[in-house]
């Protein structure tokens, strides 16, 4: 799949959210909200590329938390719907929708992958290494993976175009220019949607290994001809990347070594840690959905107010 990177993450990284000194505690926290974010998303730290979109997932849900105690502020509603024409606050409106679509969408996404983990462990626990069925169901988990990839691609498509729409902000620095404010901080909610959400399904979308039925070897990048891949090569992979290496280790013919006893528990361990980043992902999702909900239905409140 091919590499998205958003205007968030380059042009657009380098702004703030500018607000008044003087605000209302709203602002504030918007601005505490999106430099948190911002600081998460540079940083170095040894937190893995899961806990990381984690914890931006909860730092979003705060910053919506934020707009949506300045959405019901009387001076964001007045400003709000004597613009509503305006052509910024039209583009804000219809991308509201589409960060809503695609986190639905990455929700659903990760939900299916963590049933196909659930009936993995199950085959695990029941399964020896040579029988039959534990091979069928690696070859199913990585199917349904696979079947996923497509609205995976769909989902990054629709960022990517709301990414190609978006242009710098020319707004004034008043204080008193509470349309420059609500704008402001919901264009930095916007192109951190992006940032978030491109990190995610990325995250999602690692390559599924192939595999030949006929003798089950495994053609991957990640095992190295020679043997299993090792420790040391897996520094730089991510948490869904870890289980295909113990899954396709679990699949080699490597019978004169070990029984394989090992291999599966292996196996279990990475798939177990992976289920409770999916649990947390998950969870981070379903908080975040509901309010993108709420952001966008007092938008269109507003504007709907403003029309009567």
């Amino acid at each position: 799949m091919a590499a998205f990177n958003p205007k968030s993450k380059n042009h657009y990284r380098v702004r703030s959210v500018s607000l008044p000194t003087r605000s209302h505690p709203s602002t504030i926290r918007i601005e505490q909200a999106v430099n948190k974010l911002k600081t998460w998303e540079t940083s170095s730290s040894s937190f893995s590329k899961a806990d990381k979109i984690c914890l931006s997932l909860s730092g979003l849900k705060e910053l919506h938390e934020g707009i949506e105690e300045l959405l019901a502020l009387p001076l964001s509603q007045q400003a709000l719907s004597q613009h509503q024409q305006d052509h910024m606050v039209n583009e804000l409106v219809e991308e509201s929708v589409r960060y809503i679509d695609v986190c639905s969408n990455a929700r659903d996404t990760v939900m299916q992958m963590k049933e196909g983990i659930k009936g993995l462990q199950s085959s695990l626990r029941r399964s020896k290494l040579r029988e039959l069925r534990t091979e069928t169901d690696v070859a199913s988990f990585m199917c349904s993976r696979k079947s996923l990839q497509k609205e995976i691609s769909r989902s990054l498509a629709k960022l990517k175009h709301v990414d190609n729409k978006m242009v710098p902000l020319h707004l004034s620095n008043s204080e008193d220019d509470q349309l420059s404010i609500v704008l402001r901080a919901l264009t930095e909610a916007s192109l951190l949607n992006i940032s978030t959400f491109s990190s995610l399904l990325l995250f999602l979308s690692v390559p599924v290994m192939k595999l030949k039925p006929t003798r089950w070897t495994l053609v991957s990048n990640f095992i190295y001809k020679g043997g299993l891949a090792c420790e040391g090569e897996r520094n730089n992979l991510n948490e869904l990347e870890d289980v295909d290496i113990a899954l396709g280790n679990l699949l080699i013919d490597d019978s004169c070594k070990d029984d394989g006893t090992e291999r599966i528990e292996s196996a279990q361990r990475k798939l177990e840690a992976l289920e409770t980043i999916l649990e947390s992902l998950e969870n981070g999702l379903e908080l975040l959905f509901r309010h993108l909900i709420r952001t966008r239905v007092s938008l269109l409140n507003i504007l709907s107010a403003g029309t009567s």
